[in-house]
């Protein structure tokens, strides 16, 4: 029994302990999206899609909830947004060549179609990020006259 309180003690201060650790925040404006909004131009309700159902993971400026200050759960949260803007950076548009943005409003398509997009982790504690089937139309809609607007622009040879 005494080795029991001992390990149980040994937790406790090992997780007091870490809640003064933490990973680095993404906690960028939400002006990173200009460039990316300007080029896009989306409809005013699917740029209230993209903003409640996508650029806490995929741009520069993450709301985190209360729960985001306690460790372990602070990591992996970083580890989401860190991993979902390898994939998708909202933020970093502009860096991007014409083909290649073609090709992330083609995975975007996809993803949201296929309701991959956004996460069942994300949705289940941010209920209002979860898409209607009319909300995921408009998102295919406007990123379809994205692409075709892509596709009018001249390649480099």
């Amino acid at each position: 029994m005494k080795l029991l309180k001992n390990i149980v003690f040994a937790f406790l201060l090992l997780f007091g302990i870490a809640q003064f650790f933490g990973p680095e925040k993404n906690e960028g404006s939400l002006e990173s999206v200009n460039a990316f909004l300007a080029e896009t131009n989306p409809p005013e309700n699917v740029k209230a899609i993209l903003q409640e159902s996508c650029f806490d993971c995929h741009s520069n400026s993450t709301r985190y909830p209360w729960y985001n200050n306690i460790t372990p759960i602070n990591y992996w949260l970083a580890d989401h947004v860190k991993d979902g803007k390898k994939h998708l950076d909202f933020s970093n548009w502009e860096g991007n060549s014409v083909k290649r943005k073609d090709h992330k409003m083609e995975e975007l398509i996809e993803m949201v179609e296929q309701k991959e997009m956004p996460l069942p982790s994300y949705t289940y504690t941010h209920s209002e990020a979860e898409l209607s089937d009319a909300q995921i139309q408009a998102v295919i809609d406007w990123a379809n006259q994205v692409r075709l607007g892509y596709a009018l622009v001249p390649m480099p040879e």
